[in-house]
């Protein structure tokens, strides 16, 4: 059976012959750098430069030769363009800051300030001010804050959608070329992604690839702009909405159903112990914007949706339900009110599970292979069942995780890999 057709039974919630792994295939559920590095030396792969796929997290492609040793089963396009507003193309050598060879775009430049840290330029344009920064020995970039004056009570909404256009041709057409080319090439499933379609991203809000961002640039502001400024907000994704869905219908004709996932939603609502929102503001702030999304995508296409978000939040799935998400990631089993057992029971057969593997933020970086091995397990067994899982981390993976530890999960996998 081809990777994709396992794929496509686990998102219809049908038990595949084998557990469907991914690595890589999305901006959530990737590789740092460093480790893409470690685990090719650790494969006994060649010893090249490790191209960077997201600059803003510095996340390492899980190319054909590491795919093949992890046994993925789904691929992603490599964006046309980044964070920081310009293409990924040119690539050139670089070296992280723990010696990590890598391969950059063209136009990453960046600068070492006087305490050791590095800035990165929108649009690699270093004449303007720099809009991320990566503290010395770090692993990415921040968003660096640039928000000017605005009118606190009347903001307007022009200023926050300079961001969102329609899609140019050259970029669909790097967009069907990249699509046929990994569709011909590999039976793994692909996931699609287009910019513009999540509402109020908090990584975003910065507009790190604006050279000069109007509005409301802050994340306090945002944040404060939840309760004080709804209807301006409300606007705004109602006219982002409308972008959305004019890019959804662009990238439909350059993809067709080649694509099995569209990666739609990255805002996160939930932190360690709570919501940012009660599942109330989240079905009157963001449920009917995204409806109109998903609406059209399920009408239009054979794609499932899927939304990332961090943190706990129990009390918001049934909302993600209800609003046509069709998959939750990275299912943070870490925090508060999210055990593994109680998510399968109450919502496996109405949304698929795309990680929560390993307890990444302990376990994974800081345990023995053996506690690893074990915790790997468990959450294999408990996800899995009918369906409607797959096996990634919560979150990417880091790059301070120990290789033996990374391997004792991939053993795990490996011997509970087979559908029993």
């Amino acid at each position: 059976m081809k990777a994709r057709d396992r794929v496509r039974q686990t998102l219809n919630h049908q038990a595949p012959e084998k557990l469907v792994v991914d690595f890589g295939a999305t901006l959530t559920s990737g590789i740092s750098a460093p480790m893409v590095y470690k685990l090719r030396k650790a494969f006994g792969l060649s010893d090249t430069p490790v191209r960077i796929i997201d600059i803003f997290q510095m996340l390492g492609e899980v190319d054909d030769e590491l795919a093949e040793k992890l046994g993925v089963d789904c691929t992603k396009i490599v964006g046309y363009g980044n964070a920081f507003g310009f293409l990924n193309e040119g690539w050139k050598e670089w070296t992280m800051f723990d010696g990590t060879p890598v391969l950059v775009p063209e136009k990453f430049n960046t600068r070492v300030e006087p305490n050791g840290s590095l800035v990165q330029y929108p649009k690699g344009d270093t004449n303007c001010k720099p809009s991320g920064l990566m503290p010395k020995g770090g692993f990415y970039f921040d968003p660096i804050i640039r928000q000017e004056v605005f009118d606190e009570d009347a903001p307007s909404v022009e200023d926050n959608l300079e961001e969102f256009v329609l899609i140019s041709d050259e970029e669909l057409e790097y967009i069907r070329q990249e699509t046929d080319k990994l569709y011909g090439n590999s039976d793994r499933s692909i996931v699609g992604m287009i910019g513009g379609t999540s509402l109020g991203d908090i990584a975003l809000v910065p507009a790190m690839n604006l050279k000069e961002p109007k509005g409301i640039r802050d994340f306090a502001e945002w944040y404060a702009s939840m309760s004080m400024r709804q209807d301006f907000l409300k606007e705004l994704y109602d006219r982002q909405t409308d972008i959305a869905i004019g890019n959804l219908k662009l990238y439909k004709q350059a993809v067709g159903d080649k694509i099995d996932t569209i990666f739609l939603c990255g805002t996160d609502l939930g932190t360690q112990s709570g919501q940012f929102c009660s599942a109330e503001t989240f079905d009157d702030m963001y449920a009917p914007y995204y409806k109109k999304m998903t609406g059209w995508i399920h009408k239009n296409t054979n794609w499932k949706i899927f939304k990332h978000c961090c943190g706990s939040i129990m009390p918001l799935i049934d909302g993600y339900i209800n609003s046509g998400f069709d998959i939750i990631n990275p299912v943070q089993i870490t925090a508060a009110n999210m055990e593994p057992q109680t998510l399968k029971d109450r919502f496996g057969k109405k949304i698929t599970f795309w990680g929560g593997g390993v307890n990444t933020q302990r376990t994974l970086a800081f345990g023995t292979p053996e506690e690893v091995y074990k915790d790997t397990c468990k959450n294999i067994c408990i996800f899995r069942k009918d369906g409607g899982f797959v096996f990634n981390t919560i979150h990417n993976v880091q790059s301070n995780v120990p290789v033996e530890n990374f391997l004792a999960m991939m053993d795990a996998v490996k011997d509970n890999r087979a559908n029993s």
